[in-house]
């Protein structure tokens, strides 16, 4: 006899809130990419939709794994289904993604980077853009200057959703979040020298805008593609069918 399912539809959501589009650096939940959730006695079935059938394959297969990793910490959760629908791979990565084959083990010979590699780009992305949103929203409201911004720490910043996002992001790539640690930093923490910080502040700058425009574009794309058959916006379409209540 299975056991009785203990998650709700809020445990789910939490959970896939969690994970990111890695080049967006938003959750998917936010960005609508999150179509359906599906709760039965057996466990819960997610499906992901993008916003086009072309979107890389190892950004797809990354946060469809990583759905399903965040799916498996909810306790008591069952059986967990994650499903990538209206992709060009969809059956090659619902399958490897069923036989728990690993990023290399269901792409091959075309998986040309390991999947922490691929990982580790983007969270260096992520990390460079939220960088530069503290340091700009630091500069607006102080009177230090850009030469000033290598003496720059992190109890320096204002407490907020910035900051938060920027220690969240240092935690995840391995960097201090010690508030005498210095904020303006490169991947291994090491502080910018004050000649090099105007360089690196442009290309921080520059990575932020573009993961902004991008995310933008794609909300835009997902809203064209889906217009005709379904809702787009970012609550999911939720089906529960279980014949008893959780515990």
């Amino acid at each position: 006899m299975t056991a009785a399912v203990a998650c709700t539809e809020q445990d789910v959501l939490m959970a896939l809130s969690t994970v990111t589009d890695p080049e967006l650096d938003e959750p998917i939940t936010d960005l609508g990419f999150v179509r359906s959730v599906t709760l039965d006695d057996d466990g819960v079935t997610v499906h992901l939709r993008l916003p086009t059938a072309f979107c890389s394959p190892n950004f797809a297969y990354l946060m469809a794994s990583d759905a399903l990793d965040a799916l498996h910490l909810i306790e008591d959760i069952g059986e967990v289904r994650v499903l990538l629908d209206d992709h060009h791979d969809s059956d090659k990565i619902n399958a490897g993604l069923a036989a728990d084959a690993g990023y290399v083990g269901t792409f091959g010979s075309e998986a040309e980077e390991s999947l922490h590699e691929l990982r580790r780009t983007f969270l260096s992305k992520s990390h460079a853009a939220a960088m530069e949103r503290c340091v700009e929203a630091h500069l607006k409201t102080t009177d230090m200057g850009v030469n000033e911004i290598y003496r720059l720490v992190l109890s320096d910043l204002a407490p907020g959703k910035a900051k938060a996002a920027l220690l969240r992001r240092r935690i995840r790539i391995g960097l201090s979040i010690c508030p005498v640690s210095p904020v303006f930093v490169d991947d291994d923490g090491k502080r910018i020298p004050a000649e090099s910080v105007p360089m690196r502040l442009r290309f921080a700058k520059s990575v932020r805008i573009s993961m902004e425009g991008n995310a933008h574009f794609c909300r835009g794309l997902l809203a064209t593609r889906y217009a005709d058959n379904e809702s787009v916006g970012v609550t999911p379409r939720i089906t529960n069918l279980r014949t008893r209540s959780p515990r």
